[in-house]
Order: structure tokens, then C-alpha cells, then sequence
């Protein structure tokens, strides 16, 4: 089981990811609509963050945020599967291995946006304050 400062922790990711997905999101919609003009509703932002080739990339922090949930839902989850949720959400964020898709966009956000500076912070201090 999970203790519950590891649950704590992992709750505290989980908000941080849920930030950092917004105002990376928030900044894509708006390099997107410079491309194709306004989106228009929510609904068909979602629509386009699920199916659009452009938001795809994206998909890397939903899915963390997903394992996260699934994890804190599970009664039998353990301390090493929390580790390495942890493990994977440093290497996402610390552009650790060959350059992909994901890295590439994220470090252009970071180096043109301080939201997501600030967003890319607090994911940081939560991986990293024990």
C-alpha cells in the first residue's frame, strides 16, 4: 500500500501536471488558431486536443496524469509502483534521452512562455522536495 505521504506527494504531481497541461495546452490553442483562426467552443477544442495531429503531442502528460488517478484509486498500489510513476514524470519533464516529438515542443514552449516556466517550476519542486 501506499503510504500516505507518497499519496500526498503523488496528489501534489497530479495538480502540477494538471497546471502544466493547461498552459501548455492554452499556448498550443493559440499557435494553433494563428494557423487555422478561432476554434471556436470548448467542444470542439477537445475534439481537436483527442484528434488533431497538432495537440498530439500533449497526450504525454494526459496519460501521466491518468496513471496517477488509477494509481491513488488502487487500493493495492504499492510504494515502487508510485516510485516509478515518479520516475517517469522526471524523465518527461527533464528532457532526459533522444530528442522526440514531446521534447522538442515542450523545451520551444518553455523558452517562449514564463507561464509555462512557472507551471514547468512547480512540476520540478514537487518531483524533487522531499
Amino acid at each position: 500500500m501506499i503510504d500516505e505521504a507518497t499519496r500526498k506527494r503523488m496528489e501534489e504531481l497530479r495538480l502540477s501536471l494538471l497546471r502544466l497541461h493547461k498552459v501548455l495546452l492554452d499556448d498550443e490553442r493559440e499557435a494553433y488558431e494563428k494557423i487555422n483562426g478561432p476554434i471556436g467552443s470548448p467542444g470542439r477544442v477537445l475534439s481537436l486536443v483527442m484528434s488533431d495531429p497538432f495537440f498530439d503531442w500533449l497526450h504525454r502528460i494526459s496519460q501521466a496524469i491518468v496513471k496517477i488517478d488509477e494509481t491513488l484509486e488502487d487500493d493495492e498500489a504499492t510504494g515502487e509502483r508510485a516510485d516509478a510513476l515518479f520516475t517517469e514524470a522526471r524523465a518527461m519533464v527533464l528532457h532526459k534521452g533522444p530528442e522526440t516529438p514531446f521534447m522538442r515542443r515542450y523545451k520551444h514552449i518553455l523558452q517562449r512562455n514564463s507561464a509555462a516556466v512557472l507551471a514547468h517550476a512547480e512540476v520540478l519542486k514537487t518531483l524533487f522536495d522531499d
